[in-house]
Formats: structure tokens, C-alpha cells, sequence
């Protein structure tokens, strides 16, 4: 067995009491500073190199640990029986993975010719509660503690409405839920603290929580906590006619008859198809309820392989957290690399460790600029708090100081960068935070203008992209933008990997995407901060490219949303002789369709409209346009101005803060019958 270096004791030794540090402020003071996904990455990590050098596993591991410390403010009970806590798993793969060790574990324990069936629920984020009844009353309700001992929390319990004091039947029973706290409640709670300048709760998890651990019942009253039960660990008829459940599924229909409320989306799954049916139906919808959803839970219906199963150290075998993918997750900076941007621009971007988030795996954040780097004291070697939400670009939150290696140097931005050409020489840009390269005529800048020219933002040129670009420069068969519409089929005929149908594919896209919008073409030519919106507003307003170029800086910046830089950038283009003979040289082989003015008329009529996630039929842009002739204004970023928002799979945070502000959202379907 391999031994591990020392670097890696040392990094699973600082994950260790990282991962301690932050479970405390979770579990048992209710005042996490880390998200659960990035907490949940941090465990995944500290998991897999104890799975790969087991002496690093210590004798009470974090990753084995259950709960949090119990408070001396409250009486301790000690549980009848032992509480337990799901282990995570984040993909399709580790499900697989998950269902195939049951089978192998059963067929070990003489359990064979089985066929598993599962029960599906949410997983709801809150506070574990065990509540304890003799003869149908409630006689004690505790949290779950470190698993053996909790907290007996009975006078706050009884303040949640959700929580019988009395049962339809006189039963001994222990049942196992989770309390926990609306969104609505939750804002409600926020904003009467701030109002009296109390410190905010950070979720409705540890609002649920604090709410419960109080020693004053009556503000555990106000707070308006709901519950749902979900398992049974002891049961006893006593005179009641009421059979013992032999399934999970009998659990939730004797708890729902015996007076508890039971989340009404559980369901039986038959076959693995049904269990990813199931998870994929939720995952692109766990910010339609009013509690807070971070996976599903996955347990077998038959109590008696429950049984057989058993647990490890922290877990039930027979249960599994399959967590929704990640907004969060930690990882590792290995480089910061400058990369060159079609109108030399610099940005900074951190090469990571590859890490799983928001369901793909990324290897890349940017870093913006130099006072972002700055602001974050981000250097080679740190452990990063990394967000993607839906369709935003990864981007790191924070440095986990604490895991910071000794020698890490802060970053400085070079003087020199080859890509730039010439002598390689950078220089801040007056007055912004952004480098960018003194030449404006390197080979790299010259080659991600074109490939910008042809993309879907510009052009539009089907199926022609990078590659195709660096082939056709490295062959030299273009070096202008006018070179790509005087290309003939011939020309392509012999390069690498090139049949006759694929150069006729690619003379086709260029000819189809001869006739453009004006918007389009200014989007094209890769001028310094003129992108798609702002060109769409020159273009509407002027309607002609005679009168954009012929246009003063002050008539520019007179279009509402243009703005002095803008107009300068664009006017100063415009007047370069070498940019006029390009444009020049242009026309001939393009046509300039004219803007469509936007509708001041119509269903939408000044209504600001933002597009998120993936749509089952529509495109983002496609979606956009139909909703500019609607007359709506489109925007991409959420705000109290915002009256609806679009909603597609993986939407993400602008679902959320839509959510949060009370902004209209509607689905494809919603969205189309508004604009018929």
C-alpha cells in the first residue's frame, strides 16, 4: 500500500480540522460561514484520500461524524435509537455505483434472487426532530445531537403546528421528521431582525434551527415552523388495530393516518429508470416549494432488508442523499494564465483542479481583472470556494485561507506577454481595471477577431468555427474577413480531415450568412466595448450603417444606454483609415438587413423581461427576439425592474432572486401563450 507524501498528510490533516471547524458553526451553533455544497466538497475530498491512504484515516474522522456537539443550555436526552445521517452522492454514476454494493452486500448475507425496490422523497433541508409518543400523546421531541445524544427541545416543539400533541391513535411510537421554515417566513423573520438590527440568519435551515433550539417557546411560536415526518424508529400498536409496516411506503401512510403531515411527493420506484426519472423531473424545480431542496432521498421499501443491510459507522446502508448538482464546490488553483481577448483585452484565469459543479465538470474560472485578484488574495496553491449557477460563467467566491499552502506568493500581472506581439509589452487601460496589450496587430488578437466574426454573436457562420479558422489561416487561404466570402469549395478541397462535402458545407454556411443585421455586423467587427445589447440599441436607433459611420460621439452618446465610452470607442473606430478600407472591403460581399425597430406595441409593451436556463424548444436568443416584438425590453440580469423572467431547466440564481424579489416567472409554455 502506498504511503502518502507528506504534502498530502498535511492537506488532509488542515481538510480535517476545516471540515470540524465548520460543522461546529452548522450543527451546533446555527452560523455556517461556508455553503453545505462547499462544506459537502470540502468532506468529498478528505473521503477520497482516506480512501486512498487509509492511515490518514484518523480515529474520529469528520467524515464519519454525525451532527454536531449538544448545548449545556438544554436538558440532554440520550436516544432510544441511534441517529443516523445519509451519505452524499452527486452523479448517476455513484447511484449505479451505490445500488450495485447493495446487491453485492445482501448476496454476502445469503440474501439472494432480489429485486430492490426504492422509495423517493425530497430532501428537505432542516432540522432533524425525533418526537417521542406514549399512548397517542406527545411526551418528548429532541434533536438529533451527535447521533447518541440530542437536545430535548419538547416546550419549542409543541409550538409547531405541524407537530401533534395528540395522535388518531393511542400508539407508542418514535417518529423522525424535519422542521423546517418557509421562504416566505423566512423573509418575514430577516426582515423584522434587520428592522431591529439584529444579526440575519444565513438560510431558512439555520432560521429553522435557531428557532427550535430557543428557551423561550413563545419565539419558536412566532417564527411558524412547519414539519414533516418521514420514518419510524419504534412502534407499538398497543390497543389500536394497526398492522406493524412492513415497507418504507407503510411507514409514510401510518404516519399520515396517525395525524402527521407527510411531504405528498414520495413515490415508488420500481427500476433504476424510475429512480433518474424521478431526480431529473426535480432537479431543474427545487426552488418551486416553499422549503428548501437539495437532493432526494433514496431509501429500499422493504423494512426487512433494511434490516438486513444495516449501517457503517455514520450511515444506513440502505438509504443515500442523491444531491441536485452544485452551485458550490471547492477546489484547488494550480495556475493563473492571462488570456488575450479579441480586442486585447487581458484577463486573468485560474487553471483549477477539475471539480464537478452546477453538473458538468469545469477546469476554469475566470478572474476578471487585476483588482478582483487582488480583492481575493487568490494565489497558485489556494483551496476556492468556486460558484456556477445555471448559465453563469464559474467564478470564484473566496480563499479558504486556512488550507493555504506556506510558500504561496501573491500574483503580480507580468510587464511582458508573448501572445501580444510586437514586444510583447502590457499597459493598464486608463481609468479601468483591465490590462491589455500595447501592439494591436499580434497574430493571437488577429486570429480571435476572426474566429469572434464568425461566431453565432457576429455572423453566424454555421459549423465554422476555431478549428476551421486555424485551418484556414494555417494554410493561408484567408487573412481578412473578406477572404472568408471569397473562399470556393476548391480552396478547402485538400485540407486535413476535408472531404468534398464538408467544403461544400462550409461554402453553403458562408453564403447563407451573407445577408446580416446592422446590429450584427457592429458585433462583428470586434470594436472595444460594443457587445450585442449596445449594438442592437445603435442599430435600431440610427437604422443604417451610412448613418452610424457618419455619426459625432455626442449623437452617439445621446442613444439611451450608450453612454460617452461607448460612443467614443465606436466613433474612434469608425475614423481609423485602416478599419474604414476593411469595412469598405467588406460591403460588396454582404448585405445589411434592416433593424427591426423595437415594438412599441404589442402584448409586452414596456414590459423588462430576462431568459434563464435551458428552454425544451426555444433558444435563449430566439426567445429574446420573440419577446422584443412582443415590444419587452430584454435584459440579462434580475432586478426589482424586472416584471418576468423565463425559466428554462437549470436556471439557476435568477430563478432564485426572482423568487426572492417577487418577480413573475413563467415557463416556455406560460411565455408563448403571453405573446400570442
Amino acid at each position: 500500500m502506498a504511503t502518502p507524501p507528506q504534502k498530502t498528510k498535511n492537506r488532509a490533516k488542515e481538510l480535517a480540522r476545516l471540515i470540524a471547524y465548520h460543522g461546529g458553526k452548522y450543527h451546533t451553533d446555527d452560523a455556517p460561514e461556508i455553503s453545505d455544497e462547499a462544506y459537502d466538497s470540502l468532506v468529498a475530498e478528505l473521503k477520497e484520500l482516506e480512501t486512498t491512504y487509509p492511515e490518514l484515516k484518523q480515529k474520529v474522522t469528520p467524515t464519519e461524524t454525525v451532527g454536531g456537539d449538544v448545548s449545556d443550555a438544554f436538558t440532554k436526552v440520550t436516544h432510544g435509537v441511534r441517529q443516523w445521517s445519509f451519505d452524499n452522492i452527486f452523479s448517476e454514476e455513484e447511484l449505479r455505483e451505490w445500488d450495485a454494493r447493495l446487491y453485492r452486500f445482501l448476496e454476502k448475507e445469503g440474501v439472494k434472487d432480489t429485486k430492490l425496490t426504492y422509495v423517493v422523497e425530497h430532501k428537505i433541508d432542516g432540522l432533524k426532530v425525533i418526537l417521542e409518543y406514549r399512548k397517542g400523546v406527545l411526551v418528548r421531541a429532541a434533536t438529533r445531537g451527535n447521533g447518541t445524544i440530542g437536545e430535548d427541545i419538547t416546550h419549542t416543539a409543541r409550538m409547531v403546528e405541524d407537530i401533534p400533541e395528540n395522535l388518531t391513535q393511542p400508539v407508542d411510537i418514535t417518529v423522525v421528521g424535519e422542521a423546517w421554515l418557509s421562504e416566505k417566513e423566512f423573509s418575514r423573520i430577516n426582515a423584522a431582525r434587520e428592522k431591529a438590527e439584529e444579526p440575519l440568519f444565513a438560510n431558512p435551515r439555520n432560521a429553522a434551527a435557531g428557532s427550535l433550539r430557543q428557551l423561550d417557546p413563545e419565539v419558536t411560536k412566532d417564527r411558524k415552523l412547519s414539519f414533516f415526518a418521514y420514518d419510524i424508529d419504534l412502534f407499538d400498536a398497543g390497543s389500536a388495530s394497526l398492522a406493524i409496516p412492513e415497507t418504507q411506503i407503510d411507514e409514510l401512510k401510518l404516519l399520515k393516518k396517525l395525524g402527521f403531515v407527510v411531504n405528498a411527493h414520495y413515490a415508488l420506484c420500481t427500476t433504476f429508470a424510475d429512480v433518474m426519472k424521478y431526480y431529473n423531473a426535480w432537479s431543474p424545480k427545487k426552488y418551486t416549494e416553499q422549503y428548501g431542496m437539495d437532493g432526494i432521498v433514496l431509501k429500499v421499501n422493504d423494512i426487512a432488508l433494511q434490516r438486513a443491510l444495516g449501517y457503517t459507522a455514520k450511515s444506513p446502508r440502505f438509504g443515500i442523499a442523491y444531491k441536485f448538482p452544485s452551485e458550490q464546490a471547492t477546489t484547488v488553483v494550480e495556475d493563473i494564465q492571462l488570456q488575450v481577448g479579441r480586442t486585447g483585452v487581458l484577463t486573468p484565469v485560474a487553471h483549477l483542479r477539475a471539480v464537478r459543479i452546477a453538473g458538468s465538470t469545469v477546469s476554469r474560472a475566470t478572474l476578471h481583472n487585476e483588482d478582483q485578484i487582488k480583492r481575493l488574495d487568490i494565489r497558485v496553491g489556494d483551496t476556492v470556494i468556486l460558484q456556477k449557477a445555471g448559465d453563469v460563467i464559474p467564478e470564484i467566491l473566496s480563499v479558504m485561507l486556512p488550507l493555504r499552502p506556506k510558500n504561496a506568493k501573491a500574483y503580480r500581472f507580468p510587464k511582458k506577454v508573448a501572445e501580444c506581439g510586437g514586444d510583447g509589452s502590457i499597459e493598464r487601460v486608463p481609468g479601468e481595471a483591465a490590462y491589455r496589450c500595447v501592439a494591436k496587430d499580434s497574430a493571437t488578437l488577429h486570429r480571435r477577431r476572426l474566429y469572434y466574426f464568425v461566431s453565432k454573436a457576429a455572423f453566424n457562420i454555421d459549423g465554422v468555427g476555431p478549428r476551421i479558422i486555424d485551418l484556414l489561416l494555417d494554410h493561408n487561404l484567408i487573412n481578412t474577413y473578406v477572404d472568408i466570402f471569397t473562399l470556393e469549395v476548391g480552396d478547402l478541397i485538400d485540407l486535413p480531415s476535408f472531404k468534398e462535402k464538408a467544403a461544400q458545407n462550409v461554402i453553403e454556411a458562408i453564403n447563407a450568412s451573407r445577408e446580416v443585421p446592422l446590429h450584427r455586423l457592429l458585433v462583428a467587427l470586434s470594436v472595444d466595448h460594443v457587445g450585442e445589447e449596445t449594438a442592437r440599441l445603435i442599430a435600431e436607433h440610427f437604422g443604417s450603417l451610412e448613418a452610424v459611420r457618419t455619426a459625432s460621439v455626442e449623437e452617439l452618446a445621446a442613444v439611451h444606454g450608450v453612454g460617452e465610452i461607448v460612443a467614443q470607442s465606436l466613433h474612434h473606430w469608425l475614423c481609423e483609415p485602416l478599419h474604414r478600407e476593411t469595412l469598405d472591403a467588406l460591403l460588396p460581399h454582404i448585405t445589411i438587413a434592416a433593424p427591426e425597430r423595437a415594438a412599441h406595441k404589442g402584448p409586452l409593451a414596456g414590459k423588462t423581461i430576462v431568459f434563464t436556463g435551458t428552454m425544451p424548444t426555444l433558444s435563449r436568443s430566439e426567445g429574446q427576439n420573440i419577446a422584443r416584438k412582443a415590444g419587452a425590453h430584454v435584459t440579462n440580469s434580475v432586478s426589482k425592474a424586472t416584471d418576468y423572467v423565463v425559466v428554462g431547466e437549470e436556471a439557476g440564481s435568477k430563478e432564485k432572486k426572482a423568487r426572492e424579489l417577487g418577480v413573475t416567472i413563467l415557463d416556455e409554455a406560460a411565455f408563448r401563450k403571453l405573446v400570442r
